[in-house]
């Protein structure tokens, strides 16, 4: 019997530190892909509801410590400047969820060193991001600045069929003008729910802590 309570207080107890050890990695994790978006499409509140949408997701798997934001560019608009996604992040280097450094820097980040791809591009969760939903919304070109042409979905704001937003292949694989690219793969076709789905995405995109 004595045996019996001892083997299942080490059990308990290597449980409790399995846990633990999970907790603290998540609590270290400082990159993730949204594991839901809004489901408005590209529509996203702006820059700040993206942001509000990424601290929401951390907080809720243990990494809401840190502040987050996300990898979104967007267009001078209302007497404001340009923002580009590469600006917005911090300086690194960040971690997913399982504790593997996906870059070490902002350069890092935005050279073919980078680490990221299907299997370590993750949602906060943990998870992988299924690859027919690879199209991740940046609106940005390679090097982490504003994309060319028209306002990235009015800014954030639009889920309407037309326009569009650049996004990034999280496996980096597929189709269009840079299939390999993590974050300027090809323009999205329009801004709707709907759009994203029938292309390859569902309006995720990636959260970094600063």
């Amino acid at each position: 019997m004595t045996r019996l309570i001892s083997g299942a207080i080490g059990i308990a107890v290597f449980a409790a530190v399995a846990c633990l050890s999970v907790s603290a990695q998540q609590n270290q994790m400082s990159f993730f892909i949204t594991s839901a978006g809004p489901g408005n499409g590209a529509n996203l509140g702006g820059l700040a509801g993206a942001d509000k949408q990424c601290q929401t997701l951390a907080a809720a798997a243990g990494a809401g410590n840190r502040t987050w934001r996300a990898y979104l560019s967007a267009a001078a608009a209302a007497g404001q400047p340009a923002v580009n996604a590469r600006d917005r992040i911090g300086k690194g280097p960040w971690m997913n969820a399982k504790g593997v450094v996906v870059a070490k820097s902002v350069a890092d980040l935005h050279s073919d060193a980078n680490s990221l791809g299907g299997e370590n591009s993750l949602t906060e969760k943990g998870a992988a991001v299924a690859g027919n939903q690879h199209d991740i919304l940046t609106g940005s070109q390679a090097d982490g600045t504003l994309q060319t042409g028209d306002a990235p979905c009015g800014n954030w704001t639009s889920a309407d069929t037309n326009g569009g937003a650049m996004v990034g292949h999280h496996n980096k694989q597929g189709g269009g003008a840079a299939p390999t690219s993590w974050n300027a793969a090809h323009s999205s076709r329009g801004c709707s729910q709907q759009n994203l789905v029938a292309t390859g995405g569902n309006g995720y995109f990636y959260c970094f802590a600063n």
